[in-house]
């Protein structure tokens, strides 16, 4: 019996092991099946991910073009080495290989090749080479290392609108300017090259493999007229060869959107060598960064202020003694014993200090800074770029009758050239300030998907101020300090500026802000262009006599781009100056030290040679000379 029992038991429990095998055996063919014919997918892409080694192939960043479809910013074809570690059977030779054609040393490439990693990009030593070294390092045949896509900018215009477009870096990524601002829209999604091979690296034979294909990024369509850009850069480049000045800078706006046509800075920078440059050089794009003392062109501000509240008539007779005293301060007109007996019409067109003073005073300083706050001086304009700097105003509550008058003239307070340009676009425009902006549309494929459009901020003057204004800028170009800029069947109106540096709290001697800032035509304005110098290498130190004619020339050229009809009307150029152009007397310069040369405002000064001592002029002492021209000097 005891024998029976212990058979039973046995056998019961070989059949209970029996049964759970059996419902084993059904579970793992359930699960088989449920893999294999509905997982299926998912364990096979998992089994590819572990083959795979994928070459990483760049996507195309968008184009950029300009207002009329120019392309401005493209692409080109720029391979990179990349390798597979293990795939390579003879590492010495290889990276023998790529330093000879790259010119690079063999220690730079070696140690890419002992990195325990599945892929490895050569870079940055071969990243983004030429399609002629990729083609030699292919001849090779060398095993585990592959040429994946690449792509750098192209840039069609060379170092054209440098600082605008900003800098890309290595890895596709904009780092400044519009590349970086719009880097979401023109970045697109890489693609890969996928190479299949065991745990070992080594690459499988029977299986082919794939590619993944980028796509490119959005498009963007600019404000910007390449033709007046191009207007613009090489007169920039020819004013900066002929001045040697630190720093240039020059904008062109349509005044009535603020849309920028045109802007650029000097000194400038090649974008796809942007390493080989001073972070400050490509950092900093002068027409919205850099702030200083705007000078005369301000002047406009307290004129059109003064009309809006009506404490003067442009008609009313002012008298100008040289100076004004204020508050026990002498401060001086910049023309030596002033201009004497002039309507307020002539205080603007001959820039006359003591005048703006006057309507300073008239004002007063919580009605004058009123406006300058309303053009928008002392924030920033908005424009769609980085690097905006606000400038700086005094605080109205702590200052006196001395700042509020040089404040009136454009000295004491600092402002940058879009500031300037945006709040003259609204004075001549019939009053609006409006947002400056760059960007006009995106686009994919030639398809415009969204566009920009001009945005008012405020009223700042009246319809008729803003005519009275037009009509008193055009006085200042045609018959005052502006005629330089004179063009002869159009209605142009300007102001010109000449700011010292301050350095420290106190004015750098003989070191100035030249400037001049010209409108056209001032019947129907279409065009503000604003150009300014740093530290010109000239013995006349006048925007009207140093910058207004560089003005003149780029809107000689930008009036043909769009095509501008001659203008009836307006006024005509001082008889004058088609006279005697303002003719003056040579000064006697032989015999003197070079350094006892100072500047004249009437004539330019040129000193040949390297002496000490001037021992000839020409033209020769008492002889007469135009307003503008050049007497030379040279030295023993």
């Amino acid at each position: 019996n005891y024998l029976g029992d212990f058979l039973k038991t046995i056998n019961k429990r070989i059949k209970l092991g029996i049964i759970l095998i059996l419902i084993l055996f059904i579970i793992l063919l359930v699960r088989l099946f449920y893999v294999q014919i509905f997982n299926n997918e998912l364990y096979i892409d998992r089994a590819y991910d572990l083959w795979t080694r994928n070459i990483v192939v760049s996507s195309r960043r968008g184009n950029i073009y300009d207002r009329n479809g120019k392309l401005i910013v493209g692409n080109t074809l720029a391979p990179t080495v990349t390798i597979i570690p293990a795939q390579v059977k003879d590492k010495e030779k290889a990276a023998s290989s790529i330093a000879e054609t790259l010119g690079l040393e063999v220690s730079d490439i070696y140690y890419h090749f002992e990195k325990k990693v599945s892929v490895e990009i050569i870079k940055p030593e071969a990243r983004k080479i030429t399609e002629e070294q990729a083609k030699k390092i292919i001849s090779y045949n060398l095993d585990g290392v592959y040429i994946a896509s690449d792509v750098i900018r192209y840039y069609p215009y060379g170092n054209y609108l440098s600082h605008v477009i900003g800098i890309v870096g290595v890895d596709n990524q904009g780092l400044t300017g519009l590349e970086y601002i719009y880097n979401d829209y023109l970045l697109g999604k890489v693609g890969s090259s996928n190479i299949f091979t065991d745990a070992h690296g080594n690459k499988i034979g029977n299986i082919g493999d794939s590619y993944s294909s980028p796509s490119k990024g959005l498009d963007l369509y600019l404000t910007i007229d390449i033709d007046m850009q191009i207007a613009l850069e090489r007169i920039l480049d020819n004013s900066e060869s002929q001045y040697k000045c630190a720093e240039a800078m020059g904008l062109i706006m349509n005044p009535n959107t603020s849309e920028i046509y045109a802007m650029s800075s000097r000194p400038d920078f090649e974008l796809n060598n942007y390493q080989d440059y001073n972070q400050e050089i490509y950092n900093r794009n002068l027409p919205i960064w850099k702030s200083f003392e705007p000078g005369s062109t301000f002047k406009y501000v307290t004129f059109s202020a003064g009309l809006e509240e009506g404490v003067f008539d442009v008609n009313e007779m002012y008298y100008d003694k040289g100076f004004s005293i204020v508050d026990g301060v002498r401060i001086k007109d910049w023309k030596a014993g002033g201009h004497g007996q002039e309507t307020f019409y002539e205080v603007i067109q001959n820039s006359c200090n003591p005048g703006f003073m006057e309507i300073g005073r008239r004002l007063g300083k919580e009605k004058l800074f009123e406006y300058v706050k309303k053009y928008g001086f002392g924030s920033k304009t908005g424009v769609d770029l980085i690097g905006e700097s606000t400038g700086i105003l005094f605080d109205v509550d702590k200052i006196g009758n001395v700042e509020t008058a040089t404040t009136s003239f454009g000295q004491g307070i600092s402002s940058t050239p879009i500031q300037i340009v945006n709040g003259v676009s609204a004075c001549v425009n019939g009053g609006i300030l409006h947002q400056p902006y760059i960007l006009k549309g995106i686009g994919i494929n030639s398809n415009i998907i969204y566009r920009e459009e001009k945005t008012e901020i405020r009223r700042v003057i009246s319809k008729e101020t803003s005519e009275i204004m037009k009509d008193a800028l055009e006085r200042v170009v045609a018959l005052g300090t502006g005629r330089n800029c004179y063009i002869e069947g159009y209605r142009v109106g300007g102001k010109t500026g000449t700011a010292q540096i301050s350095k420290g709290g106190s004015y750098v001697e003989n070191a100035y802000i030249l400037s001049f800032m010209g409108i056209a035509p001032m019947n129907d304005p279409k065009l503000v262009c604003y150009i300014a110098l740093n530290s010109p290498i000239t013995y006349i130190q006048y925007g009207g006599t140093v910058v207004a004619p560089i003005v003149r020339e780029v809107l000689i050229e930008c009036i043909n781009v769009l095509d501008l009809p001659k203008q009836d009307g307006g006024h005509k150029l001082s008889i004058r100056y088609y006279i005697d152009k303002n003719r003056y007397t040579v000064d006697n310069y032989v015999g003197k030290l070079r350094t006892q040369i100072t500047m004249n405002p009437y004539y330019k000064i040129s000193i040949i040679g390297n002496g000490d001592t001037i021992i000839m002029q020409s033209p020769n002492y008492g002889e007469i000379i135009e307003e503008g021209n050049i007497v030379y000097l040279y030295t023993n």
